[in-house]
């Protein structure tokens, strides 16, 4: 494997992106095309094809973003599971040949073949809980309808929204994305993004989103009151039984507005799908506290393979 081939992602990738995960369906919300694009400056990916997989590496990530686990060397390479056939066989691969690697969200069906692989033992491998990064997963038709009294709290808010205010939604279309970047703007200011790092970074693959709608090709709502602009959302397939929500936000002046753009966009595009994916806490813990209102049936854990 010649990493120096590597490539960095860019728009016209989509094609062969959208083609690996047709044939090999992600159940991680990292691995669709929308997500990996509009983060790529931040990650600094390359892109690479290897024995019938694709690999995204990151020469820069653990240096300028992250320490790696067991040193404090910034000389480690950061590494995606490789998505194909055998990304546990692929890992191992890498491992083997190439020093000062660790592979990052790598789900758990993917850590228990690599563990019974007798080559995980001998290279000292550990697979480590990432729990800020595991995947909530919910029932549509609970997050959609709000039933007794655990969602009681939710269902308050949306109420609140439904009764209080003359809004308008609308699915996502050209001609309203600068709506959305308006609300984008005025959410910034009034939490200083500017001074917070991954604020800046959030905006910036925001824009890179917002800014290829047509391109990417993914779905999104926006919810108005007297033509301002209180929500906004960015989701799209991740499966076919799984819809992945990638952004939402909302003003906080208006009450229940995240409730209302969360369900009115379920409404009108959670119809064909069965679960619905809202990504990773981070380990905030505003943001947890408000995934883990809605009742998630299920975490998708991911793990960081790394050498003791």
């Amino acid at each position: 494997m010649d990493l120096s081939t590597g490539k960095p992602i860019e728009i016209t990738h989509k094609k062969l992106f959208d083609e690996f995960f047709q044939k090999y369906p992600p159940e991680t919300s990292e691995f669709t095309f929308t997500n990996l694009f509009m983060w790529r400056n931040y990650y600094n990916f390359l892109l690479l094809e290897f024995k019938e997989h694709l690999i995204l590496f990151s020469n820069d990530y653990l240096k300028n973003r992250i320490k790696p686990i067991n040193t404090d060397s910034r000389d480690y390479l950061y590494f995606f599971p490789p998505i194909g056939p055998s990304p546990d066989k692929i890992i191992i691969e890498l491992f083997e040949n190439i020093a000062n690697i660790e592979v990052h969200r790598v789900p758990e069906d993917i850590c228990e073949k690599l563990t019974e692989n007798e080559k995980f033992t001998k290279l000292k491998l550990d697979c480590l809980e990432d729990r800020n990064n595991w995947d909530y997963v919910y029932n549509k038709d609970d997050i959609f309808n709000l039933p007794g009294n655990k969602y009681r709290q939710n269902r308050r808010w949306l109420q609140k929204f439904l009764n209080n205010y003359n809004y308008d939604f609308k699915l996502l279309t050209e001609n309203i994305i600068e709506k959305c970047k308006e609300l984008q703007l005025e959410w910034c200011v009034l939490r200083a993004c500017t001074e917070d790092e991954s604020l800046e970074a959030e905006q910036e693959a925001i824009y890179e989103a917002l800014n290829n709608f047509s391109t990417l090709g993914y779905s999104g709502g926006i919810v108005c009151v007297d033509d301002k602009c209180v929500g906004y959302t960015l989701g799209e397939l991740l499966n076919e039984n799984i819809l992945v929500i990638h952004i939402e936000k909302a003003h906080m002046e208006y009450e229940g507005s995240y409730q209302a753009i969360n369900n009115l966009f379920l409404k009108e595009s959670g119809t064909k799908v069965i679960y619905i994916n809202r990504e990773q806490d981070l380990g905030i813990e505003g943001l947890r506290r408000a995934k883990e209102s809605y009742k998630p049936i299920r975490m998708v854990k991911k793990s960081i393979i790394y050498q003791k």
